[in-house]
């Protein structure tokens, strides 16, 4: 079953010769790229001899194929490439008429890999795309399903376009290759050990404040390891940080930023949870939620493209909202994640919101699990996408 990806108009409209496609593992950038154009012919460098001829004699590799579309996956496994496309885009930018006979597509899941080589020879001279896992409203578009069970799995396209996967079984495969290898190889990372406990404690402090000293206690490393390996999870796509919003007018917010993974799938596994229905009666079922919720506004503000800045609030007075979106300089909108729609605290009972936003307080929406109807101001995740699509 195919699922349609909310990125897809974007890379078909795109005109330039080399285009790359950034993503984590298995959310779907190949089986995208040939379904949009199967005449793309794909290569993976997963393939020893390919990777081999790439690396040593990258210009003999591209002759090989020359006049075609070609799809160059896993590309950052070849290095000695790079300078090689870096001479085909300045060949075009000088003179646009002089198109390269070859198109390129090139994806990547080793994002600290891939940053080096792009940063160091096509920066400015390609176009870019970060793909992620499927949201809530590209799953629902596809089949039916529970938020609950959409919660549990994550947005992994094959455990939905297959009802035949064992989630366990997929996502432990994930963290065993992807998590506990891939990652700590790419990022030389030397206490490996140390590395997966704290990945499963950060997994268990979703939603929450992120305390580096405190992390680095409970996983045995200091402060600084803590900080090193946030950010390498941040630019492999497993995790993002959430900053506080920030105002001139107030000292009253809280600095630190909260932890959120991108796929609740991930995270659900890495907390040892085995089936979705458990987690319901769990403490852990609201952070979850509120996981969700920001996995898709993350997603949806990635595959269209729309440059939102999205903060949390937190007074030391006990005022919190959980996100606060910036759609532009005058724009915000104020979003609370509950798993039931219940009531809410409205912003203008905040002595800070007020303070800081005056006149003009952002309204407040409730984003809670079930139901498929918008009421007022209280929308269900099913929804949520539209509803932020119709209000920027």
């Amino acid at each position: 079953m195919w699922i349609q990806r909310d990125i897809s108009s974007f890379v078909q409209q795109n005109t330039d010769p080399i285009q790359i496609i950034r993503g984590p593992r298995q959310c779907g950038k190949s089986s995208l790229l040939l379904h949009l154009d199967p005449e793309f012919k794909e290569l993976s460098l997963d393939d020893p001899a390919l990777r081999e001829l790439a690396q040593n004699d990258p210009e003999l590799f591209l002759r090989q194929f020359n006049s075609q579309k070609l799809f160059i996956d896993e590309a950052q496994y070849a290095p000695a490439l790079f300078p090689s496309l870096k001479r085909m885009a300045d060949l075009y930018k000088r003179d646009p008429k002089n198109k390269p006979q070859t198109i390129l597509r090139l994806t990547g899941s080793n994002q600290i890999l891939m940053d080096r080589n792009v940063k160091e020879s096509l920066a400015g001279r390609a176009s870019f795309f970060d793909m992620n896992t499927l949201s809530v409203a590209e799953i629902l578009s596809a089949k039916k399903s529970s938020i609950q069970d959409i919660l549990y799995m994550g947005g992994w396209p094959e455990l939905h376009a297959s009802d035949n996967r064992d989630p366990k079984k997929f996502l432990d495969d994930y963290i065993n290759t992807y998590v506990e290898k891939d990652i700590v190889l790419a990022a030389g990372i030397q206490k490996s050990r140390e590395f997966l406990k704290f990945v499963r404690l950060l997994a268990g402090r979703v939603g929450g404040l992120l305390d580096f000293s405190s992390l680095g206690k409970d996983a045995g490393v200091d402060a600084k390891t803590i900080k090193d390996w946030i950010s390498i999870l941040e630019r492999m796509h497993i995790i993002a940080l959430v900053v506080p919003y920030s105002s001139n007018l107030s000292s009253r917010l809280t600095k630190s930023p909260k932890i959120y993974f991108i796929d609740t799938g991930l995270a659900c596994r890495l907390q040892g949870w085995t089936s979705a229905g458990p987690i319901i009666t769990s403490p852990q079922q609201g952070p979850l939620f509120e996981n969700l919720v920001f996995s898709e506004i993350f997603k949806l503000n990635i595959n269209y493209q729309l440059g939102w800045q999205v903060f949390h609030w937190r007074s030391r007075d006990g005022e919190e909202i959980d996100f606060l979106i910036q759609k532009d300089p005058k724009t915000f909108l104020f979003i609370e994640a509950k798993v039931s729609d219940v009531h809410v605290n409205s912003p203008m009972d905040y002595p800070e919101v007020k303070k800081i936003f005056q006149k003009k307080i952002p309204p407040l929406i409730v984003c809670h699990q079930e139901g498929d109807h918008i009421l007022r101001n209280r929308v269900p995740i099913a929804q949520l996408k539209e509803f932020l699509l119709k209000e920027k």
